[in-house]
């Protein structure tokens, strides 16, 4: 008996685990072009003194990607907790960003570019393709290793 069977549907997760890799890699490269749409708009409120807000389709995409990362670690122990605290960690830069575009669009400052979620955001991608691309290299990884 699984501890947790009666709160998590872990044989469903399960009959989806072999996809989940590539699942997280689709939602990391989607979260960049949110993020890419998302600064945009927001560049643009704040050169007409709108309020600046979320973007909504940036926001599912990062919801999407931290549930997959999560139900990943059922699948996969060791490579789950890893993808998982890299895209909380994105999630946190992300939401900090953009409280200092918000301080910076009221108070009249040079708005600038979410850099250190971008750079969060390259480690979930690479560690995305890592996880799911894997295959493609794995006979030379192998013979050096």
């Amino acid at each position: 008996m699984q501890p947790l069977q009666f709160l998590i549907p872990i044989e469903q997760v399960e009959a989806i685990g072999p996809i989940l890799p590539f699942a997280t890699l689709v939602f990391a490269l989607a979260n960049v072009a949110t993020r890419y749409l998302g600064h945009r708009k927001n560049r643009r409120q704040a050169e007409e003194d709108e309020p600046i807000t979320r973007y909504a389709p940036h926001t599912v995409t990062t919801l999407l990607l931290i549930f997959t990362s999560l139900a990943y670690i059922l699948v996969e122990p060791h490579g789950g907790i890893v993808l998982s605290m890299l895209v909380i960690g994105m999630f946190l830069a992300d939401f900090f960003e953009f409280e200092a575009r918000q301080v910076e669009a009221r108070n009249a400052l040079s708005f600038e570019a979410p850099k250190s979620a971008v750079a969060a955001s390259v480690l979930v991608i690479l560690y995305a393709a890592y996880q799911s691309l894997f295959f493609l290299v794995a006979d030379l990884w192998n013979a050096v290793v």
